[in-house]
């Protein structure tokens, strides 16, 4: 294959993270030739309304995958947060990068901490998940819904409009914009999005060239990590726009797991870790992966018998 047309979201980040994937491929095909199609999406247009009332993050994807489906690109990179948890049966992800940051970061007037914003403080986020979990522990601040790309959302801090905002500690690192960061949120204290952090490459099922192109870029450890979030999220038939949190980690012999399922004004939040040892005989990819969902799977059984059903459907 000599060309590889690459399907991307307009904004800064977006290219920035085609980019890097333009890169890792180039490096492992020297002679491949590579083109951009940078799409608008209804995501990126639509900013009056938040995203949970016009059909969620999926608005981000949809234009991308009708480009692959007409010839118009080979490709589509995609933030993995983004990504819903059950794909159309033309398309599956041909490999995930390297984890990047996965925590949230806080950016706030005067550099203040989260724990000494003023009462009643403004926080600007469209995540239902940083927004139930921050309430949890300080009910006193005024939610409010902050959207657009990074730098217009920065913008909007910066003008007044809001005390602190919260962004994804990975999308500030990529762009250089990590010396507006007051505070990076530990996942102790506010646990991330499944899969935040990762980039992901879509492609088609039938595809099987690309696909093997792609297995070169494929981080196994991302690939264990997703597993677990994402079968997290599809137990409990959660999406990116539910307040479902979803971290795991991979360390040596063990995979270790945070869920958490919170009502959207933080006033009940549902809480579980469990890790899983992996064997030392245990090299096999597919076997990890296995492991890994199934420690998902357990840690959303765990919620559900502890009233999650209730909560999410409370939310619906």
């Amino acid at each position: 294959m000599s060309l590889i047309k690459i399907a991307t979201r307009k904004s800064r980040l977006a290219l920035w993270q085609t980019e890097h994937v333009a890169a890792r491929l180039r490096a492992h095909n020297p002679e491949l030739k590579i083109e951009l199609v940078p799409l608008s999406t209804r995501g990126d247009e639509i900013l009056d309304r938040s995203l949970q009332k016009v059909g969620g993050k999926g608005l981000f994807i949809k234009e991308l995958e009708q480009a692959m489906l007409r010839g118009q690109a080979d490709i589509a990179v995609h933030s993995m947060k983004d990504m819903p948890v059950k794909l159309s049966d033309e398309f599956l992800i041909g490999c995930v990068l390297e984890r990047a940051a996965p925590e949230d970061a806080l950016l706030s007037t005067d550099g203040l901490q989260f724990s000494d914003l003023p009462q009643g403080a403004i926080l600007g986020t469209s995540s239902l998940r940083r927004a139930a979990q921050l309430l949890a522990q300080r009910p006193d601040l005024q939610v409010k819904p902050l959207r657009g790309n990074v730098e217009t959302r920065i913008k909007k801090w910066q003008s007044g409009e809001f005390d602190a905002i919260v962004l994804a500690r990975a999308g500030l690192q990529r762009l250089g914009l990590e010396a507006h960061i007051s505070q990076v949120l530990s996942p102790q204290l506010c646990v991330p999005a499944a899969a935040q952090g990762i980039v992901g490459v879509e492609c088609l099922s039938s595809d099987a060239k690309t696909q093997q192109l792609l297995q070169a870029l494929n981080d196994q450890d991302s690939q264990i990590m997703i597993s677990a979030e994402r079968a997290f999220n599809a137990k409990l038939g959660g999406d990116c726009q539910t307040p479902i949190a979803a971290f795991a980690a991979v360390n040596k012999q063990e995979i270790s797991f945070t869920g958490l399922v919170a009502a959207s004004d933080g006033k009940k939040v549902l809480r579980n870790s469990q890790s899983s040892f992996i064997p030392t005989h245990e090299h096999d990819i597919k076997a990890k992966i296995s492991l890994a969902k199934s420690l998902g799977q357990q840690v959303a059984q765990d919620l559900l018998d502890k009233g999650a059903e209730q909560i999410l459907q409370e939310l619906g």
